[in-house]
């Protein structure tokens, strides 16, 4: 399937932080405020590399941007560390949902590994019925300022682990308590979907929604797995789909586009062409959870080139692709989603129109019943239309 990419939209100029926004890709680990865990791992006798909030904020961004990959998990051994607790999980999710409401989010999925935080005798039901006891805390909280927002927990299996059947039952359990979908996370290269097959089958039987890490850190035998061992109905990340979208530039333009390193795609230059998987994707409209940020910090874009500019998001977008945007890890990219907003709109030319697109792409991928997607979509609609 051939294609040409169309023109960039104009400039941006008006309140990001003020629109409504839906967050489908975001770690709990990875969303914790510096003085919280100053304060969480002094009760837990844990040591950390600053107990200055502002430092430690600086350690953990720095350390996800060094290049390191084992700087980069080393960020969260500190957060998973004082997440051991009821006391410590509520608070942290609560305040996770606050810094979301805070940041417009009005729809959010939280998504966390309860086998991770086991170290101090909960048992995964302990968990999930901790974080689920600090999100609705959270969404209190909230309410009590004049604003909303609803939250899910994606409970997430990690793909090292053989708790896969576990987990994905342990989902099933808390599907009327604030679970909404399922996911695996962690080493992706080496640790195909398919690994869990039984587990994804058991999901299905049980008509439990699922989306899969694929697409990041391995390429397309990932995202084939995902879609078929796994049944992703989105694909966390999934952003090396580009790797089966192919381009060809005029011959006019294609010296100019090799000496930027090839990034003049997104100047509409060429023609392009989908492979069967890329055009399986977007012809079926499987969610992308596209991080910009953090796709850039951990080489996820590597392929593309160096810099946010490369990253194949815009060319994916402007080709029909369902992309979303998200965050990964607040924290360790030291981002929020207005922050992401405003790097597509300074990157890409992003308009309003571009950024309800993205905002609706998310909200119909939601793992919401079809009237809460519905009454979510036509609130974000009318909060557009307000602006514009």
């Amino acid at each position: 399937m051939t294609e040409t990419i169309p023109d960039a939209a104009p400039d941006l100029e008006f309140d990001l932080k003020g629109l409504p926004k839906v967050s489908l890709h975001d770690h709990l680990d990875g969303g914790l405020r510096p003085a919280t865990i100053i304060e969480l791992a002094e009760a837990a006798g844990h040591t950390l590399p600053s107990t200055d909030p502002v430092a430690l904020g600086e350690w953990f961004r720095e350390s996800a941007d060094s290049g390191s990959l084992v700087r980069y998990l080393e960020t969260f051994d500190h957060t998973v560390a004082v997440m051991q607790t009821k006391e410590g999980l509520f608070r942290v999710a609560q305040e996770f949902v606050e810094d979301l409401a805070e940041d417009g989010v009005v729809y959010g999925e939280v998504r966390w590994a309860p086998e991770q935080h086991l170290q101090q005798g909960l048992s995964l039901d302990d968990a999930v019925e901790a974080v689920q006891a600090g999100l609705e805390a959270g969404v209190d909280a909230v309410a009590e300022t004049g604003r909303e927002i609803q939250v899910g927990q994606l409970i997430t299996a990690m793909r090292h682990a053989d708790r896969g059947q576990e987990i994905a039952e342990l989902a099933v359990r808390h599907r009327y308590k604030g679970a909404v979908g399922f996911d695996i996370a962690g080493a992706e290269d080496g640790f195909l979907p398919s690994r869990f097959k039984d587990a994804f089958t058991y999901l299905a039987q049980h008509n439990f929604p699922v989306t899969v890490h694929a697409g990041e850190a391995a390429g397309l035998d990932s995202i084939q797995s995902a879609l078929v061992d796994g049944r992703a109905l989105r694909l966390g990340h999934g952003v090396r789909i580009a790797e089966d979208v192919s381009v060809e530039f005029d011959d006019d333009d294609s010296d100019d586009a090799a000496a930027d390193g090839g990034d003049e795609v997104n100047d509409n230059i060429g023609m392009v062409t989908l492979g069967e998987l890329a055009s399986w994707v977007r012809d079926r409209g499987i969610a992308l959870e596209i991080c910009p940020s953090s796709n850039l910090q951990t080489g996820a874009i590597a392929g593309f080139g160096e810099g946010i500019e490369s990253h194949p998001l815009d060319m994916l977008y402007q080709l029909g692709f369902n992309v979303t945007i998200n965050t990964d890890n607040r924290l360790m990219s030291g981002v929020t989603l207005t922050d992401e907003f405003e790097l597509l709109v300074e990157t890409f030319d992003y308009d309003l129109d571009d950024l309800l697109e993205l905002t609706l792409n998310a909200a119909e991928a939601a793992f919401l019943p079809l009237e809460e997607k519905e009454a979510l979509v036509e609130y974000i609609n009318e909060a557009y239309a307000d602006l514009g």
